[in-house]
């Protein structure tokens, strides 16, 4: 396994497919790595706001149930002041 500058090993033959990649694609090694984490991270985003949207779609009655609750109970005494 080859020593990068990070400090991090990658296989001869994983850092000779990133290179490759990285010149069809017109960009450094080092973009093209940067590439890969933001896409990655787009996704995962993008999951993460898809599985909290599923959740609030599945619950939607719950919320809805204690909002209405809170709506119905009286302030506390004095909870309008000042």
């Amino acid at each position: 396994m080859a020593k990068t500058q990070l400090g991090a090993r990658v296989d001869e033959d994983v850092a000779e497919l990133a290179k490759k990649r990285a010149a069809d694609l017109g960009l450094s090694v080092g973009d093209y790595l940067a590439r890969l984490v933001q896409d990655d991270t787009s996704g995962l985003r993008a999951r993460a706001v898809d599985a909290a949207a599923r959740f609030l779609g599945e619950h939607q009655a719950v919320f809805d149930e204690a909002e209405d609750d809170s709506r119905q109970q009286k302030p506390a005494r004095g909870a309008r002041a000042a």
